[in-house]
């Protein structure tokens, strides 16, 4: 979001009111669609995409980078950039070089991608190019490791004023053991990504955190969990300054998804976007009032991110 609002600002000084955008992933249509905040102007721009999951949109340099999951059991995933048009379109990560990526986070100021990694049961990250390629933590190793979803990494985001990392871990289907972790965005010398010892939980016993977003400005991290209600179908908060005390639960600011995935807020805005596996995009003021679904019945949806034109 840092980044979106230096580019606003700039945009704006210049004279030339920038336009808020939404880039959506289908994945049962394997696509890529942009849209105005309310569904209108609907385009598709990307199309034949390997199980798309992730997406991040780098204004400055007028890219969009998403992650393709590709078929699980042959640990083929990869990651492309197009422009944000869809045009020019180039695969940065190749086939094999991930296994399930999931969500990516763009960090424009150290000029690195991060992704979590499903079946890979990695965070990982690498420069904008797609070259040298790193993992951050590796929760477990190996098909008998692989078939424990508990290992499964999935949404993250980073902290650039703390320089943290978060991600989430969803566990087996509605099984109430996600949880969502932090650690620094180096490793600690001597140490690998295997064994630091530098990361900590924030929550466990989650049904099932998905994709994560944070707001800098206010320092809350947001998240969706696709598990089953009370707590599941929804989108979380917790600030992230203050350590959850043994006992606590996040806030809950958004109920009755169908699965909920993908989240991008405009801090700005005061708002979030949510998109569900029903198809549904959603928005809403940040603490969760005056929701309204613009938009159902798409597919099967998942990444999403708002972006400043």
């Amino acid at each position: 979001m840092t980044e979106l609002q230096a580019t606003k600002s700039e945009r704006a000084s210049g004279g030339k009111a920038a336009v808020g955008r939404l880039f959506v992933l289908e994945l049962s249509g394997g696509r890529i669609h942009t849209m105005n905040t309310d569904g209108s102007d609907r385009k598709t721009i990307v199309s034949d995409c390997r199980n798309c999951d992730g997406i991040v949109v780098d204004v400055e340099a007028g890219h969009i980078y998403w992650t393709n999951m590709g078929v699980p059991s042959l640990n083929d995933g990869s990651v492309e950039r197009a422009d944000i048009d869809g045009k020019n379109r180039k695969v940065i990560i190749p086939e094999g070089g991930t296994f399930t990526p999931k969500q990516i986070h763009l960090d424009k100021k150290n000029g690195k991608l991060y992704w979590c990694d499903r079946e890979g049961m990695r965070v990982m990250r690498a420069n904008l190019d797609g070259s040298k390629i790193e993992t951050l933590v590796e929760t477990g190793r190996g098909d008998a490791d692989r078939h424990d979803q508990t290992k499964w990494c999935v949404g993250i985001t980073i902290d650039p004023q703390r320089e943290q990392i978060y991600w989430s871990q969803k566990g087996p289907d509605n099984a109430g053991l996600g949880r969502i972790s932090s650690t620094n965005t180096e490793i600690p010398r001597g140490e690998t990504a295997t064994n630091r010892t530098d990361i900590a939980v924030l929550f466990d016993g989650l049904p099932e955190p998905i994709d994560l977003e944070l707001d800098e400005r206010n320092r809350v991290l947001y998240w969706t969990d696709r598990g089953d209600p009370p707590r599941g179908n929804t989108v979380n908060r917790t600030p992230i300054d203050v350590k959850p005390k043994s006992g606590d639960m996040p806030e809950i600011v958004l109920t009755h998804l169908m699965e909920g995935i993908g989240i991008a807020l405009d801090v700005p805005g005061n708002r979030m976007f949510v998109t569900d596996f029903a198809g549904s995009i959603y928005s809403a003021r940040l603490d969760g009032s005056q929701s309204r679904n613009f938009l159902y019945a798409q597919g099967n949806l998942t990444g999403i991110a708002y972006a400043e034109l």
